[in-house]
């Protein structure tokens, strides 16, 4: 299967050399800085305009390998809600990315709760706004692709610990790259207390503690799902350290206060 984009032009250019161009600016960094190796990252999923500076500050930081498990959000209620593609490749202005079927195959024997399923993923662009970054910064990458619903906590720590038993056992370096938005469509002030509730939980490597905040205190952070499986995964492999790289609104860009978004970059090791 190719799956074709379905954002670019809205969430990102659909000309490759003005993308291109644009990836390139926002992970422009200090030459001297030296890249770092981690475990996983949280990137956020909104149109490059207003998020493509978080996604960078984060990615243009860490020595990427080539394979790459992209952990999204199913933010439409078609299709499966875990859902997995297991082979074939995805299209974007800057060419065609192959899935990684050997990791994808691992993932889905680990994981049956994991379907294969297309429809999950044909409208979905958490996912798809990652691909042109990665294409730019790591050329040749293979990845696999999961979408996740905010399910039943159960059932996503059930996710997470498939991924740290498919990771723990793959002998080449795989990056856990999630993505989520953080909270939607309150005023700048609101949405930044909340959303700091939010981080200081992803900080704590804490899965149960933010699923309880975004919902005790109605957090509207569409990756709900995707952050508390990377939670489970992480502590089951030992990672010890996260850190926030970059915080920002909708605000930052629009000047709009009134309801915004909230993007965090974090990185986990």
């Amino acid at each position: 299967m190719l799956r074709l984009p379905v954002v670019a032009g809205r969430f990102y250019p659909s000309e490759a050399a003005e993308l291109s161009a644009l990836v390139h600016k926002y992970t422009k960094t200090d030459v001297n800085r030296p890249s770092m190796a981690v475990r996983a990252c949280l990137v956020p999923h909104a149109g490059y305009v207003y998020s493509g500076h978080v996604t960078g500050a984060v990615l243009a930081g860490l020595t990427l390998p080539k394979k790459i498990l992209v952990l999204g959000v199913r933010h439409y209620p078609r299709g499966e809600p875990a859902a997995i593609l297991s082979s074939g490749a995805w299209r974007t202005p800057l060419g065609d990315t192959p899935i990684d079927e050997p990791l994808a195959e691992a993932l889905k024997k680990e994981c049956p709760l994991l379907r294969e399923d297309s429809v999950a993923h044909g409208g979905e662009h958490s996912l798809e706004v990652q691909l042109p970054f990665l294409q730019v910064l790591v050329p040749g990458f293979t990845f696999v692709p999961v979408a996740l619903g905010t399910v039943r906590f159960e059932i996503l720590v059930s996710v997470g610990e498939a991924i740290a038993r498919v990771l723990e056992n793959t002998k080449e370096s795989v990056l856990l790259l999630t993505t989520s938005d953080l909270n939607h469509y309150e005023d700048d002030a609101t949405a930044r207390i909340k959303d700091h509730k939010a981080i200081d939980q992803l900080l704590a490597l804490d899965p149960g503690g933010l699923y309880d905040t975004c919902r005790d205190e109605k957090i509207s952070m569409c990756g709900l799902g995707p952050a508390v499986a990377m939670l489970t995964a992480l502590n089951a492999l030992g990672a010890k350290k996260a850190k926030l790289v970059r915080y920002a609104t909708s605000a930052d860009v629009s000047g709009d206060r009134s309801a915004v978004v909230g993007y965090a970059g974090m990185i986990f090791s």
